[in-house]
């Protein structure tokens, strides 16, 4: 079976995080992404990353994580040649992602009216800061800013230590993820009307979607959320220090609690609703505080999951990695790059399909890789016209 965009032609002007992991999400359903890069002017990712010698050939692990099933063609959009090239991908084009400035790519012909006009089908996906509309929408921002300015940085943390930055680029990914969402659903209602339209998608707007709960809370309920992010503070949802490691305890339904107070063999402590475990938290957080200090993390996240309490110790990155639970997903795909590397794991996506997989096929292109074979196709195609 065919993957679900196979057939699909994707130009992906983007840079960093956000609109690549986009772009990197549509190729490995099968799309064909064609990558715009900037010859003299190396993508930010691409100099980003743990390793100086990647970083230095333009190929640093933060574009590694997203380039897969990409071609590169390097265009400079500001000369003639770059302009022409990049008309002759957009005529025939099934999706053009960017996030460049609101109006910059205008200024050079190639706005979603004027390429809807030669390409009435085209999907065309800005990505920006704040939007195309609004009275900050020529402004620019990174992940770190919107954790800021959307309230989220307010709510990580403790009541002690706050505000606090996410310790990954979650607001990059989430614009990601909801771009691959939105555009997905413009070639769905395409298939119905037989035309395209345009996305515009703003970074702090998919900051906001990361905390619907806490925004109904405030909006409908006026109540505002305290440092630690929850709105209703309840001892089985909490950290623990233990003998060895940190225990998080997610016991957050009262099911849940009933069998966690049922295995630490205190059932006096099992209680008749939400509300009364909330009014409780103080004298049940002492209670658990005294018991998970007698066993390590480990143990009592072991212990924890027999009773079907969820319960984890926490881990860094790479035990995380090593998880055996990840063999079988698609979280992490292999694929071999160039030597010396080898053969290395990479991001894939978080779900499987009965049909046919998400996969990598092609490894992430060093700039202007496949120019010469995508500049020859051009070629071809023009002269048929």
């Amino acid at each position: 079976m065919a993957r679900a965009f196979e057939g699909i032609r994707v130009i992906d002007a983007t840079h960093v995080l956000a609109g690549p992991f986009a772009a990197y999400q549509l190729g490995l359903l099968g799309a064909d992404v064609i990558r715009i890069d900037r010859p003299d002017d190396p993508d930010q990712s691409r100099l980003q990353g743990a390793d100086r010698e990647l970083n230095a050939a333009a190929m640093g692990t933060a574009f590694l994580a997203q380039g897969s099933n990409k071609r590169s063609i390097a265009l400079d959009l500001k000369s003639s040649e770059g302009q022409e090239t990049l008309h002759a991908l957009l005529r025939d084009a099934d999706v053009f992602v960017q996030n460049f400035r609101p109006g910059a790519l205008a200024e050079l012909g190639f706005g979603y009216d004027e390429l809807s006009r030669i390409n009435p089908r085209l999907v065309y996906c800005s990505i920006s800061a704040f939007g195309q509309t609004g009275p900050r929408a020529q402004e620019t921002g990174y992940d770190n800013v919107f954790q800021a300015i959307s309230g989220m940085m307010a709510m990580t943390g403790t009541p002690e230590v706050a505000p606090l930055k996410a310790g990954a680029p979650v607001v990059d990914y989430a614009t990601g993820y909801i771009a691959a969402f939105a555009i997905s659903a413009a070639l769905f209602q395409r298939e119905r009307t037989g035309r395209g339209q345009h996305v515009d998608l703003a970074m702090f707007d998919a900051s906001l979607m990361l905390m619907g709960s806490h925004i109904s809370a405030l909006t409908v309920g006026g109540l505002k959320p305290r440092p630690n992010g929850n709105r209703f503070p309840m001892a089985g949802l909490g950290t623990y220090a233990t003998k060895a490691g940190v225990l998080v305890l997610g016991a957050g339904n009262l099911r849940q609690q009933r069998r966690l107070w049922t295995a630490l063999g205190r059932p006096e402590m099992i209680k008749g609703s939400l509300q009364q475990s909330v009014d409780d938290a103080e004298r049940e957080g002492k209670v658990l505080r005294d018991i998970f200090l007698t066993r390590a993390a480990s143990e009592w996240e072991e212990f924890l999951r027999s009773h079907r309490v969820p319960a984890g110790r926490v881990r860094d990155l790479k035990e995380a990695l090593d998880d055996p639970q990840l063999s079988p997903r698609a979280a992490l795909l292999s694929v071999d790059l160039a030597s010396p590397i080898g053969a290395v794991r990479l991001p894939g996506t978080a779900f499987l399909l009965s049909g046919c997989n998400p996969r990598i096929d092609r490894a992430p292109p060093r700039v202007d890789e496949h120019g010469e074979e995508i500049r020859q196709w051009v070629g071809k195609e023009q002269s048929h016209c």
